[in-house]
């Protein structure tokens, strides 16, 4: 048996946000990670920037985290990745270099808690029921997600939203259900929800976090031509099409 008591209230640290199995741990105070980084935990600490820690409690179900992320295994946990041979392996890491983070992802599954490694990101839990079963995240917004979902490598629907976007031309799709943590570098209250109902939105730069996989993103010239389109000072947007959801940083 494990007893432990740093994952509970305290002056120091407190449970600040709980969705289904997933809990977020926020330190109060910085002055131990001071002494490792004092820059950054000072300006961090004016602006109110916590050092933070996503905690998943096991009871029989998984969790799969993004490569490295994790720090403590705590209680009957077992780890197993989602490499299937040396072609298999191969594919990832050419996926890999697509999307900018790691394709491997371990999975951790069976009775325990799985502590992650603490980060001064901020963290957005995500129900993928709200997502319609499906959601696609930025590059490297990945953290982790319910095992009932799968982490999927989509490509976008024409090469110009890789060509003339910004964004490249593969993103992460995670499918299922259950719960998605993401590593953002904007709170909650900063960022803007669209929800489109057999609409359009265009959206100038990347600046989406993540969109409903059903909705068609394509790139397109803000104007009919060319140099109407540079004439305007704006060139290309990023066009999201269909009825889903988006979620944007100003």
């Amino acid at each position: 048996m494990i007893s432990i008591d740093a994952f509970k209230n305290s002056p120091a640290r407190n449970i600040t946000e709980q969705k289904g199995n997933f809990s977020l741990l926020e330190y109060e105070k910085v002055s131990g990670f001071a002494a490792l980084d004092p820059d950054r935990s000072y300006y961090y600490s004016k602006q109110g920037i916590k050092k933070k820690q996503v905690i998943v409690e096991l009871n029989g179900d998984g969790v799969i985290l993004q490569a490295g992320a994790m720090q403590m295994m705590l209680g009957n946990v077992e780890a197993a990745t989602n490499v299937k041979g040396v072609g298999d392996m191969f594919m990832k890491a050419l996926s890999s270099k697509a999307t900018g983070e790691s394709a491997i992802k371990p999975k951790y599954s069976g009775y325990g808690l799985m502590v992650l490694e603490p980060t001064w990101k901020y963290i957005l839990f995500e129900d993928l029921a709200d997502w319609g079963g499906s959601v696609t995240v930025d590059d490297g917004l990945f953290l982790a997600c319910s095992a009932s979902a799968d982490v999927k490598t989509v490509m976008r629907s024409n090469l110009s939203s890789a060509v003339a976007g910004g964004e490249g031309l593969f993103n992460s799709a995670i499918v299922g259900s259950g719960i998605v943590a993401l590593e953002c570098p904007l709170p909650r209250e900063e960022l803007i929800m669209i929800e489109l109902n057999n609409d359009t939105v265009k959206i100038d730069g990347n600046n989406a976090i993540a969109w409903s996989s059903n909705l068609n993103f394509t790139v397109e010239k803000t104007t009919k031509t060319l140099i109407g389109s540079a004439a305007s000072g704006e060139g290309f947007v990023n066009v999201y099409r269909g009825t889903g959801k988006i979620l944007i940083a100003p």
